[in-house]
C-alpha cells in the first residue's frame, strides 16, 4: 500500500480534486498576525490505517525572514514496511505575509518508483511550472501552467490555514493549484471538539476541507482538527475513504 503517497494528498484534501473542474477562486485572505506560522517547529505523527500501524510523519517549520519552509518526512513501519516500503520526503515554501506559495517539492521512494518532482509558482508570468524525472525510466516531464496572482501548494495549505481565525460555523476559500489546475477548496470550520492524541488531549477546531461536492462526496471525506488558541496546531487528521481509514495522530512537539 503506498500510504504516503496517497495519504498525503488526501489529507490535504487534494488528490480527491483529480477529477474537479479548474474554477476562479476568490483572492486568498492575508495571514492573521499570531496565528499559526512558528518561527520554528516540529510536529510528528503516528499514521493508522484501520486499525494497522502504516507509518510515521515528521512535519517541520521553519520561518525565514517573509518565508515559511515546511519539510515533510514520511516512513513505513510494521507490517506495511515489509510488502512495501515507503520513504518519501517533500519540501513547500510560502509568504509569511500574503499566503501565497514560492513553491513544492517532493523525492519518492516507493517500493520500486523513485521520482523527483519540482514545482515553481512565478507570478511575474502567471506560470507553475513542474519539472519531474522518473529515476528508474530516466523519463522526465516539464509542464506550463497558467495561474492566478496567488495560489497555494498541497502542503503549505495545511498551514496556511492555521493562519485564519478558524471560527465554528465559518469558511474560507484557498486557491490550490494541483496537477495543473487551480481549485477553490473551501475550508469549512464545523465545530469544537476535544481530541485525545498520543501526545495529550486538546481543545480543538475541526475543519473539513470541500471542494466539488460531487467529487468529494463519491471519494471519502477529511478533516483536520487544529487546536483552538492562537497556534492552531494540527493534533489529527483523518481521511474516511471506501478503502478504509487512515488517521494522523500527533505524538511529539518540538519548538527547537
Amino acid at each position: 500500500m503506498t500510504w504516503l503517497r496517497r495519504l498525503l494528498p488526501i489529507v490535504l484534501c487534494f488528490s480527491l480534486l483529480a477529477g474537479a473542474r479548474a474554477q476562479n477562486a476568490p483572492p486568498l485572505p492575508a495571514p492573521h498576525p499570531g496565528l499559526g506560522l512558528p518561527a520554528r517547529q516540529s510536529l510528528t505523527y503516528t499514521v493508522d490505517w484501520r486499525v494497522f500501524p502504516a507509518g510515521t510523519v515528521t512535519f517541520r517549520q521553519e520561518a525565514d525572514g517573509d518565508v515559511q519552509r515546511i519539510t515533510v518526512t514520511g516512513d513505513s513501519i510494521g507490517a506495511v514496511n515489509l510488502i512495501y516500503r515507503v520513504s518519501d520526503r517533500f519540501q513547500s515554501s510560502f509568504n509569511r505575509r500574503t499566503g501565497c506559495s514560492i513553491g513544492f517539492s517532493k523525492q519518492l521512494i516507493e517500493g520500486r518508483r523513485q521520482v523527483n518532482s519540482d514545482l515553481k509558482f512565478n507570478y511575474a508570468q502567471s506560470k507553475a511550472i513542474l519539472d519531474e524525472k522518473n529515476l528508474v525510466s530516466g523519463i522526465s516531464k516539464h509542464q506550463e501552467s497558467s495561474i492566478p496572482s496567488c495560489v497555494t501548494d498541497l502542503l503549505s495549505a495545511i498551514f496556511y490555514t492555521a493562519t485564519q481565525p478558524l471560527q465554528a460555523g465559518q469558511s474560507f476559500v484557498v486557491p490550490v493549484f494541483d496537477a495543473g489546475k487551480n481549485i477553490p477548496v473551501t475550508m469549512k470550520a464545523e465545530d469544537k471538539e476535544s481530541i485525545k492524541t498520543p501526545s495529550g488531549t486538546y481543545q480543538t477546531v475541526r475543519v473539513q476541507p470541500l471542494a466539488d461536492a460531487g467529487v468529494v462526496k463519491n471519494r471519502g471525506n477529511i478533516w483536520i482538527w487544529y487546536t483552538d488558541d492562537e497556534r492552531h496546531i494540527p493534533v489529527q487528521m483523518r481521511a474516511r475513504l471506501f478503502w478504509g481509514t487512515i488517521t494522523f495522530q500527533l505524538t511529539n512537539i518540538d519548538q527547537k
